[in-house]
Protein backbone atom coordinates (compact mmCIF):
# COMPACT_ATOMS: atom_id res chain seq x y z
CA UNK A 1 0.00 0.00 0.00
CA UNK A 2 2.83 2.42 0.77
CA UNK A 3 2.89 5.34 3.16
CA UNK A 4 0.13 7.93 3.29
CA UNK A 5 2.24 10.41 1.34
CA UNK A 6 3.08 7.79 -1.30
CA UNK A 7 -0.59 6.94 -1.70
CA UNK A 8 -1.50 10.62 -2.10
CA UNK A 9 1.19 11.10 -4.75
CA UNK A 10 0.03 7.97 -6.56
CA UNK A 11 -3.51 9.38 -6.55
CA UNK A 12 -2.35 12.67 -8.05
CA UNK A 13 -0.51 10.79 -10.78
CA UNK A 14 -3.55 8.60 -11.44
CA UNK A 15 -5.84 11.61 -11.87
CA UNK A 16 -3.45 13.60 -14.07
CA UNK A 17 -2.68 10.71 -16.39
CA UNK A 18 -6.29 9.54 -16.68
CA UNK A 19 -7.66 13.01 -17.42
CA UNK A 20 -4.92 14.22 -19.75
CA UNK A 21 -3.76 17.03 -17.50
CA UNK A 22 -3.94 18.94 -14.25
CA UNK A 23 -2.18 21.29 -11.84
CA UNK A 24 0.44 18.77 -10.83
CA UNK A 25 3.19 21.08 -9.53
CA UNK A 26 1.39 22.74 -6.65
CA UNK A 27 -0.49 19.55 -5.84
CA UNK A 28 2.69 17.51 -5.47
CA UNK A 29 4.32 20.23 -3.35
CA UNK A 30 1.60 19.93 -0.68
CA UNK A 31 1.11 16.14 -0.81
CA UNK A 32 3.28 15.56 2.27
CA UNK A 33 1.61 18.39 4.18
CA UNK A 34 -1.78 16.77 3.58
CA UNK A 35 -0.38 13.35 4.50
CA UNK A 36 0.64 14.77 7.87
CA UNK A 37 -2.65 16.55 8.52
CA UNK A 38 -5.02 13.81 7.37
CA UNK A 39 -2.86 10.90 8.44
CA UNK A 40 -1.72 11.96 11.90
CA UNK A 41 -2.87 15.38 13.06
CA UNK A 42 -6.48 16.30 12.30
CA UNK A 43 -9.66 14.97 13.87
CA UNK A 44 -11.92 13.92 11.01
CA UNK A 45 -14.39 11.17 10.15
CA UNK A 46 -14.78 10.00 6.52
CA UNK A 47 -18.05 8.28 7.44
CA UNK A 48 -19.46 11.55 8.83
CA UNK A 49 -17.80 14.36 6.80
CA UNK A 50 -19.82 17.09 8.55
CA UNK A 51 -19.12 15.81 12.09
CA UNK A 52 -19.44 18.94 14.21
CA UNK A 53 -16.24 18.33 16.20
CA UNK A 54 -14.04 17.76 13.14
CA UNK A 55 -11.01 19.90 12.42
CA UNK A 56 -11.51 22.11 9.37
CA UNK A 57 -9.08 22.39 6.45
CA UNK A 58 -9.39 25.13 3.84
CA UNK A 59 -7.29 24.71 0.70
CA UNK A 60 -7.04 28.37 -0.27
CA UNK A 61 -4.81 27.53 -3.25
CA UNK A 62 -7.71 25.72 -4.87
CA UNK A 63 -5.89 25.00 -8.13
CA UNK A 64 -4.10 22.27 -6.14
CA UNK A 65 -7.39 20.48 -5.58
CA UNK A 66 -5.87 17.32 -7.05
CA UNK A 67 -3.86 16.88 -3.85
CA UNK A 68 -6.91 17.43 -1.65
CA UNK A 69 -8.98 14.96 -3.68
CA UNK A 70 -6.25 12.36 -3.41
CA UNK A 71 -5.86 12.90 0.35
CA UNK A 72 -9.60 12.58 0.84
CA UNK A 73 -9.81 9.44 -1.30
CA UNK A 74 -6.89 7.80 0.49
CA UNK A 75 -8.56 8.71 3.80
CA UNK A 76 -11.80 6.98 2.79
CA UNK A 77 -14.12 9.85 1.84
CA UNK A 78 -14.79 8.31 -1.57
CA UNK A 79 -13.29 5.47 -3.67
CA UNK A 80 -9.75 6.01 -4.94
CA UNK A 81 -10.87 4.80 -8.37
CA UNK A 82 -12.99 7.96 -8.65
CA UNK A 83 -9.76 9.92 -9.15
CA UNK A 84 -9.66 8.50 -12.67
CA UNK A 85 -12.76 10.54 -13.49
CA UNK A 86 -11.06 13.81 -12.53
CA UNK A 87 -12.16 16.64 -14.85
CA UNK A 88 -14.49 14.51 -16.96
CA UNK A 89 -18.03 15.50 -17.87
CA UNK A 90 -20.43 14.88 -14.99
CA UNK A 91 -17.67 14.15 -12.47
CA UNK A 92 -17.68 15.74 -9.04
CA UNK A 93 -13.89 16.08 -9.01
CA UNK A 94 -13.20 19.15 -11.12
CA UNK A 95 -10.08 21.33 -11.42
CA UNK A 96 -11.04 23.34 -8.32
CA UNK A 97 -12.71 21.77 -5.27
CA UNK A 98 -16.47 22.13 -4.85
CA UNK A 99 -17.88 21.85 -1.33
CA UNK A 100 -21.36 21.19 -2.72
CA UNK A 101 -20.41 17.98 -4.51
CA UNK A 102 -17.31 16.47 -2.89
CA UNK A 103 -17.37 14.92 0.60
CA UNK A 104 -14.72 16.40 2.89
CA UNK A 105 -14.26 19.66 0.98
CA UNK A 106 -14.99 22.49 3.42
CA UNK A 107 -14.94 25.35 0.92
CA UNK A 108 -15.12 25.85 -2.84
CA UNK A 109 -11.85 27.60 -3.68
CA UNK A 110 -9.99 28.84 -6.71
CA UNK A 111 -9.87 32.63 -6.55
CA UNK A 112 -6.72 33.25 -4.54
CA UNK A 113 -6.83 35.22 -1.32
CA UNK A 114 -10.28 34.05 -0.23
CA UNK A 115 -9.38 31.02 1.86
CA UNK A 116 -7.83 32.69 4.88
CA UNK A 117 -10.71 35.16 5.43
CA UNK A 118 -13.13 32.23 5.58
CA UNK A 119 -10.77 30.20 7.77
CA UNK A 120 -10.60 33.12 10.19
CA UNK A 121 -14.40 33.19 10.31
CA UNK A 122 -14.57 29.44 10.92
CA UNK A 123 -11.96 29.62 13.67
CA UNK A 124 -13.70 32.59 15.27
CA UNK A 125 -17.05 30.76 15.23
CA UNK A 126 -15.47 27.79 16.99
CA UNK A 127 -13.91 30.05 19.58
CA UNK A 128 -17.23 31.82 20.25
CA UNK A 129 -19.01 28.48 20.65
CA UNK A 130 -16.18 27.16 22.86
CA UNK A 131 -15.54 24.26 20.48
CA UNK A 132 -12.02 22.86 20.45
CA UNK A 133 -11.60 22.09 16.75
CA UNK A 134 -8.58 23.45 14.88
CA UNK A 135 -8.83 25.29 11.57
CA UNK A 136 -6.03 24.76 9.02
CA UNK A 137 -5.60 26.94 5.94
CA UNK A 138 -3.10 26.09 3.20
CA UNK A 139 -1.90 29.13 1.23
CA UNK A 140 0.41 29.41 -1.74
CA UNK A 141 3.43 31.66 -1.25
CA UNK A 142 2.48 33.68 -4.33
CA UNK A 143 -1.00 34.02 -2.86
CA UNK A 144 0.56 35.92 0.05
CA UNK A 145 0.73 38.91 -2.32
CA UNK A 146 -3.05 39.27 -1.98
CA UNK A 147 -4.14 42.08 0.33
CA UNK A 148 -7.09 40.07 1.64
CA UNK A 149 -4.62 37.59 3.17
CA UNK A 150 -3.18 40.29 5.41
CA UNK A 151 -6.55 41.78 6.26
CA UNK A 152 -7.59 38.33 7.48
CA UNK A 153 -4.30 37.94 9.35
CA UNK A 154 -4.98 41.18 11.23
CA UNK A 155 -8.44 39.92 12.17
CA UNK A 156 -6.97 36.61 13.40
CA UNK A 157 -4.59 38.47 15.68
CA UNK A 158 -7.26 40.89 16.89
CA UNK A 159 -9.52 37.99 17.87
CA UNK A 160 -6.61 35.94 19.30
CA UNK A 161 -7.59 32.83 17.35
CA UNK A 162 -5.65 30.23 19.31
CA UNK A 163 -6.64 27.27 17.12
CA UNK A 164 -5.96 28.74 13.68
CA UNK A 165 -2.99 27.35 11.73
CA UNK A 166 -1.91 28.88 8.41
CA UNK A 167 0.40 26.68 6.33
CA UNK A 168 2.26 28.49 3.56
CA UNK A 169 3.42 26.30 0.69
CA UNK A 170 6.78 28.02 0.11
CA UNK A 171 7.77 26.42 -3.20
CA UNK A 172 9.01 29.72 -4.65
CA UNK A 173 7.25 29.40 -8.00
CA UNK A 174 3.99 30.91 -9.21
CA UNK A 175 2.05 30.59 -12.42
CA UNK A 176 4.34 33.16 -14.08
CA UNK A 177 7.66 31.80 -12.83
CA UNK A 178 9.94 32.28 -9.84
CA UNK A 179 8.47 34.69 -7.32
CA UNK A 180 11.78 36.48 -6.83
CA UNK A 181 11.56 37.60 -10.47
CA UNK A 182 8.01 38.91 -10.01
CA UNK A 183 7.62 40.32 -6.50
CA UNK A 184 9.66 40.25 -3.31
CA UNK A 185 7.75 38.56 -0.48
CA UNK A 186 10.66 38.08 1.91
CA UNK A 187 11.14 38.39 4.83
CA UNK A 188 8.01 36.21 4.91
CA UNK A 189 8.42 34.83 8.42
CA UNK A 190 8.96 38.29 9.88
CA UNK A 191 5.86 39.56 8.07
CA UNK A 192 3.68 36.90 9.69
CA UNK A 193 5.25 37.63 13.07
CA UNK A 194 4.53 41.34 12.65
CA UNK A 195 0.86 40.41 12.16
CA UNK A 196 0.80 38.63 15.52
CA UNK A 197 1.38 35.04 14.41
CA UNK A 198 3.65 32.53 16.11
CA UNK A 199 5.84 31.38 13.20
CA UNK A 200 7.71 28.14 12.54
CA UNK A 201 9.55 27.00 9.43
CA UNK A 202 9.69 23.35 8.42
CA UNK A 203 10.68 21.05 5.58
CA UNK A 204 7.34 20.56 3.85
CA UNK A 205 8.36 17.08 2.70
CA UNK A 206 9.38 15.80 6.16
CA UNK A 207 6.17 14.26 7.45
CA UNK A 208 7.59 13.30 10.83
CA UNK A 209 8.84 16.84 11.47
CA UNK A 210 5.44 18.26 10.51
CA UNK A 211 3.62 15.74 12.69
CA UNK A 212 5.68 16.85 15.69
CA UNK A 213 5.20 20.55 14.95
CA UNK A 214 1.45 20.36 14.36
CA UNK A 215 0.89 18.20 17.45
CA UNK A 216 2.88 20.62 19.60
CA UNK A 217 0.64 23.45 18.37
CA UNK A 218 -2.44 21.43 19.25
CA UNK A 219 -1.17 20.78 22.75
CA UNK A 220 -0.23 24.43 23.23
CA UNK A 221 -3.26 26.05 21.51
CA UNK A 222 -1.77 29.55 21.71
CA UNK A 223 -2.09 30.67 18.09
CA UNK A 224 -2.69 32.05 15.61
CA UNK A 225 0.12 30.07 14.02
CA UNK A 226 1.88 30.37 10.67
CA UNK A 227 3.91 27.43 9.38
CA UNK A 228 6.15 28.18 6.43
CA UNK A 229 6.63 24.82 4.73
CA UNK A 230 9.60 24.81 2.36
CA UNK A 231 8.72 22.58 -0.58
CA UNK A 232 9.71 21.69 -4.13
CA UNK A 233 7.08 22.47 -6.73
CA UNK A 234 6.35 19.31 -8.65
CA UNK A 235 8.26 17.06 -6.24
CA UNK A 236 8.12 13.58 -7.75
CA UNK A 237 8.27 14.70 -11.36
CA UNK A 238 11.34 14.04 -13.51
CA UNK A 239 14.40 16.18 -12.83
CA UNK A 240 13.92 18.51 -15.79
CA UNK A 241 10.42 19.50 -14.63
CA UNK A 242 10.45 19.32 -10.81
CA UNK A 243 11.25 22.66 -9.21
CA UNK A 244 10.48 24.62 -12.37
CA UNK A 245 7.54 26.62 -13.69
CA UNK A 246 6.92 23.86 -16.23
CA UNK A 247 5.47 21.71 -13.44
CA UNK A 248 2.59 24.12 -12.78
CA UNK A 249 0.21 22.48 -15.24
CA UNK A 250 0.85 19.26 -17.14
CA UNK A 251 -1.03 18.12 -20.23
CA UNK A 252 -0.62 15.40 -22.81
CA UNK A 253 -1.51 11.82 -23.57
CA UNK A 254 -1.68 9.24 -20.82
CA UNK A 255 1.63 7.67 -21.91
CA UNK A 256 3.46 10.99 -22.25
CA UNK A 257 2.23 12.13 -18.84
CA UNK A 258 3.35 8.92 -17.13
CA UNK A 259 6.86 9.57 -18.40
CA UNK A 260 6.93 12.91 -16.54
CA UNK A 261 6.54 11.26 -13.14
CA UNK A 262 9.54 9.81 -11.34
CA UNK A 263 7.68 7.26 -9.20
Amino acid sequence: MGTKQEQIRDGIKMAVCASGGGHAGGSLSIADILASLYGHVMKHNPQVPDWKDRDRLILSKGHSGLALYSALAVSGYFPIEELKKFGSAGARLMNHPDSHTTPGVEMSTGSLGHGLPLAVGIAFAGQLKKQDYFTYCILGDGECCEGSVWEAAMAADAQQLKRLVVVVDRNGIGNDGHLENIVQIEPLADKWRSFGFAVEEVNGHDVQAMNALFMHQREEAQGPYAVIAHTVKGKGLIETIAGTGSSHYLSGTQDSLKQKFDF
